[in-house]
């Protein structure tokens, strides 16, 4: 890999001739393991201001500062697209907020749920594996990692605006189809809802039930196929 294809998301705002100090893991990658010079140009992003060219402009291996040169691309709408997901062990977790990231979603809303495997996440690692996907897929955002919540207390407070998406491991629902505008995802666990969460989630007026097709599927499969044929019209 050349410093030329790198793209790092860095703290903002990000205007031309402004300076910006790279945290020391940056710094440490550029400086040893990509072994950079000043002068050398990458690309950085903040998910506000767009994408930026800039230039080493102070190098050491704790300590690399950056001088922005230009815009290389400006800041486009993303979908406000939500995924919501009862937790699985921590593999999968890193998987679905990595592919969801990749996909475009705009907040990750961890669930926990009769059947769910986890009751807790470390949200940083969780962030910085979302950063590293969104740096690497050429996204100009990175989504918002919520911390987890019951699916019950999500329900009573989920937004009157909003629609929700519930995947139906029973398949009797129509498919799910391309969705514009604001929309949610939920996926549940392995084993799926209780009949009482079920209940609870039905009496949202907001939520539709919706199948991913034929067949039965993990639950991380589900939270990556169901935003692919949610996000379809907006990649």
């Amino acid at each position: 890999m050349s410093i030329a294809s790198i793209r790092l998301y860095v703290p903002g705002p990000l205007a031309a001739g402004g300076e910006i100090a790279l945290s020391e893991a940056q710094s440490h990658y550029i400086a040893t393991v990509m072994r950079a010079a000043e002068g050398d140009a990458l690309r950085v992003f903040d998910g506000a201001s767009g994408e930026w060219r800039a230039a080493v402009s102070k190098l050491s291996r704790k300590a690399v500062t950056l001088t922005l040169i230009e815009q290389t691309r400006p800041q486009a709408p993303e979908p406000d697209a939500w995924l919501c997901f009862a937790l699985l062990k921590r593999a999968k977790t890193d998987m679905v907020v990595e592919k969801a990231t990749e996909l475009g979603v705009s907040v990750i809303q961890p669930i926990i749920t009769a059947r769910t495997n986890a009751d807790h996440v470390n949200l940083d690692r969780l962030r910085a594996i979302a950063i590293e996907a969104a740096e690497q897929c050429e996204r100009l955002a990175v989504p918002e990692i919520r911390a987890p919540l019951p699916v019950g207390r999500l329900m009573a407070q989920w937004p009157e605006d909003r629609p929700l998406f519930i995947a139906d491991e029973r398949r009797t629902a129509g498919l799910l189809g391309p969705v514009t505008g604001k929309s949610a995802l939920m996926v549940g666990p392995e084993g799926g809802f209780t009949e009482a969460e079920l209940e609870a989630i039905g009496r949202i007026p907001q939520v539709t039930r919706v199948s991913l097709g034929a067949r039965i599927l993990r639950a991380e499969t589900a939270a990556i196929a169901g935003l692919t044929l949610q996000l379809a019209a907006q990649s």
